[in-house]
Formats: structure tokens, C-alpha cells, sequence
């Protein structure tokens, strides 16, 4: 990958929680979120992230935006490792970076309007006051399918795909270059699933954005994502181009949840993986594997090292002593 079409670089990220306990809380344990996470994402790409819940998705985004601070790690932004900033230029570069939060009904101020909610960051960062910021309000309005007299209401007044599209003009209202969207149509009925992800894939194309997708669905990240990245434990186990993760993964947890994805043939039988135990806890993970006490194809080897992801062959690459 030519360094220049970089926008995003991770490198070895961490997030880790204090455990405290007794009298004084002194911090005993430590709970690894994110434990070592490296991947790059393209300028214009899109890169699916999926998982099982707690599996440390959200908190990498959330790391990577510095909206919580990592505990280690290398984040180079377009260029500029933003984990060395202070605060001011920090304060400059979340202009190019944003998020879409899963919860419509959450991530918006119910006591503000939607003008004030979109407009906030414009003023904020003194870009555009007065009639000057209503008119680039209602103009994100009207791209997000909207109207510009929407503007005037509520967000209790709206349903939760048209909450959504709010969240999704606040995004924009920066110009970002990178749009975390964080399991932006999770919380959304299934026909409304659809609108919100065409909606981003036509202002992907219109504005040249870069995203980061994450959700549970991965029948949903297929048809978004360039590449895919499975999470596991804190653990990144598995990356390629979407087509290839989907038709041939190489990593027993991923193909357990390929397996799960509903096929939409009566007369095609899939064979179901059924993975036994819960998620361990990110406080004591297992030695070795991480996913050793739930594969079916463990050996000695995956109780004693821990695999690294290695690329093995075309870009693919798997976290996995065992190679298919």
C-alpha cells in the first residue's frame, strides 16, 4: 500500500481500564479493552469493523478520535501522529474527523433544535455565524434528505431513521476527510437500514469521505466495506478485502460468525457454527489464543503462544497457528 494513499495509520493501540479494589481503590487489575490493535485505512475507503459485543470496536473508534485517551499505541492522521497533539491542534484536527453515534435518540440534545444541533460545531469552530451558518444548515439538511424548514423543530418530532440523518448532517458540517460511523443503523428498522446506508454511500462518493463501519450485521458490512476487520477480545484476528473475508475466512472465528449469516436460498444448507462457552473476560484473558476455549480446531500450540497477524497471501491477514 503506497504510504501516500494512507489517511488513517493505527499502530499497536491500546486501551486499558484500572480494576481497583480495597480501602484505598488501589488499582489491582486491568481491564484491556483494546489490546494492541494495527491496521491502515485508504483515502475514499471503506473499512468494516465487526464483532461480538465488548469486543473493543467502539472503544478503539473512541481511541482513535481521542474522544478517551489511549493508553499506548501510534495514531498518525493524515500525516501527523494526533497522539502527540495538544490541545489546540487537536482542536484542529477534529474538524477532519467525526462520528456517527449508533443511539438517534440519544446523540441528540432533545432541548436543542436541529438547526442548533447542526449548526454548533460551524460556530464552534468559527466557521459561519448567522444567516450565513442557517443557510449551510439548511443546505446539509436538503443533502441528508431533509428538508430546510426541518431546521425549526425538535429531535422528539422526528422518527428514527430521520434522527439519524440529523446525526449523519452534524457529521458532515465540518467537511470531515474520516467518519467513524459507529453502528449507525443497529438501533433502526430494516427498511430504514437501507435508505440510511445508501444515504452514505451517495455522500461518500459526493464529498470523498473515508469510513470506518461499525457494526454487528455482517451482511451489512459486506455490502459497505472495501476490506473487513474482525475483532476479537481486544484483539484485531483477521483483515482483508470484503469479497475474499467472506468467501474464504481464514480465522475459526470468523468463519463461526460467516456461518451465522442467514442465506436467503431454502434449498441452500449452511453448516452452523455454534461457538460453546461465553466471551472470556478482558481481565483475565486466556494465555496464547485469546479464542482457544471456544475453537474446535485448538491445539497445544494455541493454549502456549499467542498468534500473530500475519499476512498470508494476497493482503489477508489472520491471527491463527492453524493455516487452511
Amino acid at each position: 500500500m503506497n504510504r501516500s494513499d494512507l489517511l488513517l495509520d493505527v499502530t499497536n493501540l491500546k486501551k486499558y481500564y484500572p480494576v481497583t479494589s480495597g480501602l484505598f481503590r488501589r488499582a489491582t487489575r486491568q481491564v484491556k479493552a483494546v489490546d494492541g490493535v494495527s491496521f491502515s485505512v485508504r483515502r475514499g475507503e471503506t473499512l468494516g469493523l465487526v464483532g461480538e459485543s465488548g469486543c473493543g470496536k467502539t472503544t478503539a473508534a473512541k481511541s482513535i478520535l481521542r474522544l478517551i485517551e489511549p493508553t499506548g499505541g501510534e495514531v498518525v492522521f493524515d500525516g501527523r501522529d494526533i497522539l502527540r497533539l495538544g490541545n489546540e491542534d487537536m482542536r484542529q484536527v477534529r474538524r477532519e474527523m467525526q462520528i456517527i453515534f449508533q443511539d438517534p435518540y440519544a446523540s441528540l440534545n432533545p432541548r436543542m433544535s436541529v438547526g442548533e444541533t447542526i449548526g454548533e460545531p460551524l460556530e464552534v469552530h468559527g466557521l459561519a455565524q448567522g444567516a450565513e451558518k442557517e443557510k449551510r444548515v439548511q443546505e446539509l439538511l436538503e443533502v441528508v434528505g431533509l428538508a430546510g424548514y426541518h431546521a425549526r423543530r425538535y429531535p422528539h418530532e422526528f422518527s428514527g431513521g430521520q434522527r439519524q440523518r440529523i446525526g449523519i448532517a452534524r457529521a458532515l458540517a465540518l467537511r470531515p476527510k474520516l467518519v467513524i460511523c459507529d453502528e449507525p443503523v443497529s438501533a433502526l428498522d430494516v427498511s430504514v437500514q437501507a435508505q440510511i446506508l445508501n444515504l452514505l454511500s451517495d455522500l461518500q462518493e459526493e464529498f470523498g469521505l473515508t469510513y470506518i463501519f461499525i457494526a454487528h450485521g455482517l451482511a451489512v458490512v459486506r455490502h459497505v466495506s472495501d476490506r473487513v476487520g474482525v475483532m476479537y477480545l481486544g484483539k484485531l484476528v483477521e483483515l482483508a478485502e470484503s469479497d475474499e473475508i467472506y468467501q474464504s475466512p481464514r480465522h475459526p472465528y470468523t468463519e463461526a460468525l460467516m456461518s451465522a449469516i442467514p442465506v436467503p436460498n431454502p434449498d441452500i444448507r449452511r453448516e452452523r457454527i455454534i461457538l460453546e462457552g461465553d466471551v472470556p473476560s478482558p481481565v483475565n484473558p486466556p494465555q496464547g489464543c485469546r479464542f482457544h476455549t471456544r475453537c474446535r480446531y485448538a491445539q497445544d500450540v494455541c493454549m502456549e503462544a499467542e498468534p500473530r497477524l500475519e499476512d498470508i497471501g494476497n493482503g489477508h491477514l489472520a491471527a491463527c497457528h492453524r493455516r487452511i
